[in-house]
């Protein structure tokens, strides 16, 4: 270390050096061509992102709406027999939305989790009814408590009983 007061001289840059490029910028894409974007694009400042809430009001308005419009539909025509069953049958066919999305039950196994951790359960202690993840949270409820076994079962929603 120099002694204080004193600095070292800098060589004179005359300008013949190159800058070397460090390894970060010799790896870095910043400047390479990005192919997948649109070079014409420009964002629409006038677009505004909706919340969850305010896109489910919404999808609930226009049901309400339509809902409306076919009521006023049906009472203002004078129909026969046939036309009120045929009516009934549209009613009855629901536009699907996100709010009336049904699906039928999976046809893959129910998974089980561990009481403990969260984590995918592949066993069950006989004992208490718990499932756990491996033999280290298994360790755990061979040292828990009956009341605790019994709170654990009651968070999953099981009917507790403990031996």
């Amino acid at each position: 270390m120099p002694p204080k007061g004193t600095t070292k001289k800098k060589a004179a840059n005359d300008g013949s050096t190159t800058h070397t490029p460090t390894l970060a910028e010799q790896l870095s894409y910043l400047h390479s061509p990005r192919l997948f974007k649109n070079p014409n694009y420009t964002k629409n400042a006038n677009r505004r992102t909706k919340n969850l809430k305010t896109v489910l009001g919404q999808e609930r308005e226009r049901e309400r709406v339509e809902r409306e419009r076919r009521r006023q539909e049906r009472d203002s025509q004078a129909m026969d027999i046939y036309e009120v069953k045929k009516e009934l049958v549209e009613v009855n066919e629901e536009i699907p939305t996100y709010l009336s999305i049904e699906a039928p039950p999976s046809v893959l196994p129910q998974r089980h989790f561990c009481d403990i951790t969260g984590l995918e359960a592949p066993y069950t202690d006989p004992r208490t009814g718990l499932r756990y993840h491996d033999k280290s949270v298994y360790e755990l409820i061979k040292n828990l408590s009956p009341s605790a076994a019994k709170d654990y079962l009651a968070a999953r929603g099981v009917n507790p009983v403990v031996r």
